[in-house]
């Protein structure tokens, strides 16, 4: 039996070109960093895992602000709900938390993807959560009034009460309201809650939702 071949010519073009493998997801370095650290010393599992964008890895005070609780910061900046759910099996369900506090959403609008979006990128990510943990119970942080993100306050309002009716459909998914609180006696974000990038929480704004939280931990912490 002879074997015939086609000549390049007679192939698609799409065969002839080099195979490109996939990019490197630009949050790579920081998950492999957390993958490092854990190799290094590994976390117990158990712990109140704090995970989402740039907010939760900028509170490096979880320690000194949660001083009852074992808590482990997995928060990786920029990232959004949808790169929470991708880097789960990394950053979450090995770790076997006892609490999981999630801050994310905020980049996802901020890049343009609706609030209905969000919300469907949220229930996409507990279907995962839920499959890999059970009903593991989880608090979603409400979207913040950001002042550099003015324009996007419609919409944090509308992915904040969809996140809310998803949350009051299991018994263990809770959502905490920091939206309210962080406005200012006039009704509109209170810059002194943030720093200079009037993105980023400052100090008194971290306290602010250290009581808050705290607060919550006190009523629904299993």
């Amino acid at each position: 039996m002879r074997l015939s071949f086609l000549p390049a010519a007679a192939l698609p073009l799409a065969l002839l070109l080099p195979v490109s493998l996939p990019a490197e997801h630009w949050l790579e370095p920081q998950v492999a960093a957390f993958e490092a650290a854990d190799q290094a010393d590994p976390p117990a599992p158990g712990k109140v895992l704090f995970i989402g964008s740039s907010s939760i890895r900028g509170w490096r005070s979880l320690a000194e602000d949660f001083p009852g609780l074992d808590t482990l910061n997995r928060g990786f900046g920029g990232s959004t709900i949808a790169d929470c759910l991708h880097f789960a099996d990394r950053l979450i369900i090995p770790h076997q938390p006892r609490f999981i506090v999630l801050y994310a959403g905020e980049n996802d609008l901020a890049a343009g993807h609706t609030p209905d979006a969000v919300a469907a990128a949220f229930l996409r990510l507990l279907v995962h959560l839920e499959e890999h943990l059970g009903p593991t119970p989880l608090v979603f942080l409400s979207l913040k009034p950001s002042p550099a993100r003015a324009h996007l306050i419609e919409a944090m309002c509308d992915a904040n009460t969809r996140i809310a009716a998803i949350c009051t459909s299991r018994d263990h998914l809770h959502f905490l309201d920091l939206f309210t609180p962080m406005l200012g006696d006039d009704g509109q974000p209170n810059p002194d809650l943030f720093i200079r990038d009037q993105l980023h929480l400052n100090r008194a704004g971290y306290d602010l939702w250290t009581r808050k939280l705290s607060a919550f931990f006190a009523a629904n912490l299993p």
